[in-house]
């Protein structure tokens, strides 16, 4: 009978033989234990969740499903407070609590179930109330890098969201929602940057300015007096580089700027075949437009260069913006154009000659490292030029994190992103959603309604309790016509039509807006403090990945940037019809699960969180 095994032997260990032999290139075991993950976000993204803390108010069924989702991927350490004592009914929805632990502090019971998914995460439990943390010791928020509130009462949760906010680094606020099959979340955020942001823009092979390794390749071969063989395998890159070198020569150093220039550019090209069947001046003919596309700082970049935040550093401001403002001064030299990337796309090319170009690249790439690093230095020193002024009294500690992050920003300099968020409360801008999204704007406002009933009444509505339903319907009405909504007389669709009983039950309707508020808030009325497994456990996964992509900043949120929900939802319309999006800023509006829990993907725009 085997013995029993801690994590890191079940989740890392090798074979014994492996394991002795030490063998050169075996991954250490943290690296064996996190292989899939560091694949999505690397070292650098790793060792960002390792430094996190996290600070979980409240010790619910979906924090504990968050945390969960936190724990296994290597969160670095978190914290929940929590004063509350378990009960018979934390028993049947919280899947961290035993049978042991009636009678006893959430906190510590959830810590302590919650540390045996992985020894490498610190749990902390406070057993104090959130009140108490407010009135008594206000800083103590500032030791966490992201906070995570769920089901918080209104007058409390505004104070963590004010302290927080007018911190000058402000930690990210997830407000997060849940009654039965109802949810949503949302996120309280200044400013967050984004260094790896898995583009779609490829970076530029700078063909129109070409590095003098690439130009010196590219006039090195013989074309004419090359082996049939080898002319079909040159790559497109090298091609245009050559042809659009030979067309400014003979066109007093201008590119091809006009159709018929651009047409006779693409003619020269295939001239050059020496086959008809050479698929790489068939690329390179496709790809033409490469030649007379100049190279230039992309405008996003260009804004971020020009942002406050890179001419005004101080001592407090985030490594991203040292790295921007180094990346200011790169540019501000010829050839005015940002670090190289080594990255080369796939092309119609042979093993060897790919190779050779893409060690070319390799090479400028780390030479224009090397110069953009010497800036960065030049910059923590205090002595980079005019460029440096008002840099005397930066932390070094700041500039010294930068210095960590170089390889990747310099490799994703073409993708940087900074997003600009709004306090909590401030966010909403629902009229879009009127039409673009009834059914999720249904349930946030269902969900905004409980709130608001438990915060002028000091208490949650009665379950299945008629007048305090009507309370809440009325508050939602009031915030529709607020914003120029009238209520609709009757549903679309509902007009007589051919079609059979059973045919019409199946067909899509267009379901109005207030009969979508009807069902949510009925929803809500019938068990208003009702924490449902299956609920705790989809909002468990979903949050935990929104949290992970702000902490590692891999990945960027387009909605998360112009306030477009960034989840699909099946199972709530007639036919599974996909819900469309709601515009709330910096809200995703997760779960309208009323009558299906449905299958919930989200909308990553391509990327893998993405």
């Amino acid at each position: 009978m085997s013995q029993s095994q801690t994590v890191e032997e079940a989740t890392v260990q090798l074979s014994p033989v492996t394991e002795s032999m030490s063998l050169p290139g075996v991954p250490d075991g943290k690296t064996r234990r996190y292989d899939r993950q560091l694949r999505l976000w690397a070292a650098s993204g790793q060792n960002a969740l390792e430094a996190a803390h996290i600070l979980v108010l409240g010790a619910s069924p979906t924090s504990t499903s968050i945390l969960k989702n936190l724990v296994l991927p290597g969160i670095g350490a978190f914290t929940i407070l929590d004063d509350g004592i378990v009960g018979g009914r934390d028993l049947g929805a919280n899947f961290f609590f035993e049978t042991t632990s009636l009678g006893k502090n959430k906190a510590k019971e959830a810590v302590m179930l919650l540390c045996e998914l992985n020894d490498g995460v610190a749990g902390h439990a406070d057993d104090r109330s959130l009140q108490q943390v407010l009135s008594e010791d206000p800083t103590y928020f500032n030791e966490f890098s992201l906070v995570i509130a769920h089901n918080i009462p209104q007058p409390l949760l505004e104070q963590v969201s004010t302290l927080l906010w007018e911190r000058e680094v402000a930690a990210p606020l997830f407000v997060v929602r849940t009654s039965g099959f109802l949810a949503d979340f949302g996120i309280q955020f200044k400013e967050h940057t984004v260094i790896t942001s898995h583009s779609e823009t490829a970076p530029s092979l700078r063909i129109d300015k070409p590095f003098s390794a690439l130009l010196a390749h590219a006039f090195s071969l013989n074309f004419e007096g090359m082996d049939p063989t080898e002319h079909a395998h040159i790559p497109y890159v090298v091609i245009l580089v050559r042809c659009l070198q030979e067309w400014k020569n003979d066109h007093a150093g201008n590119p091809p700027k006009t159709p018929a220039d651009k047409k006779a550019f693409k003619e020269r090209i295939m001239k050059m075949k020496k086959k008809d069947d050479e698929e790489n001046f068939d690329e390179a003919y496709m790809l033409a437009y490469k030649a007379w596309t100049v190279t230039s700082v992309p405008s996003e970049i260009e804004a971020l260069l020009n942002d406050p935040q890179t001419k005004n550093l101080n001592a407090k401001s985030d490594p991203f913006w040292h790295l921007v403002h180094a990346l200011n001064l790169y540019v501000s030299q010829p050839p005015h154009v940002l670090p190289l990337s080594a990255t080369l796309p796939d092309m119609k090319s042979d093993t060897k000659s790919y190779i050779h170009l893409q060690n070319l690249y390799k090479t400028q790439a780390d030479e224009d490292k090397a110069r953009f690093t010497d800036l960065l230095r030049g910059i923590e020193a205090g002595w980079a030029g005019g460029g440096a002024e008002g840099m005397d009294g930066v932390e070094r500690s700041s500039a010294a994190e930068a210095m960590t992050m170089i390889d990747d920003f310099v490799k994703n300099a073409h993708g940087l992103k900074v997003l600009r968020g709004k306090k909590w409360l401030e966010q909403e801008d629902i009229a879009p959603s009127i039409t673009a999204s009834p059914s999720s704007l249904a349930t946030h406002l269902a969900l905004s309604a409980l709130v608001h009933f438990e915060a002028q009444n000091s208490r949650l509505p009665k379950a299945a309790d008629v007048p305090d339903a009507i309370i809440m319907t009325d508050w939602v009405r009031e915030k529709l016509t607020g914003v120029g909504w009238k209520h609709e007389e009757k549903s679309a669709g509902g007009e007589d039509t051919d079609m059979t009983e059973g045919e019409e039950e199946d067909a899509f309707r267009e379901i109005p807006l207030w009969e979508h508020v009807e069902n949510a808030v009925g929803e809500v009325s019938r068990a208003p403090a009702a924490e449902l497994p299956t609920t705790a456990a989809l909002m468990g996964g979903i949050v935990a990945q929104e949290v992970i992509k702000v902490v590692t900043k891999h990945h960027y949120n387009p909605f998360m940037a112009n306030g477009v929900l960034g989840y699909f939802i099946l199972g709530n319309e007639p036919n599974n019809q996909a819900q469309g999006f709601i515009p709330l800023e910096e809200e995703w509006n997760i779960a309208n699960l009323m009558d299906n829990i449905g299958y919930m993907r989200p909308d990553m725009g391509g990327d893998a969180f993405q």
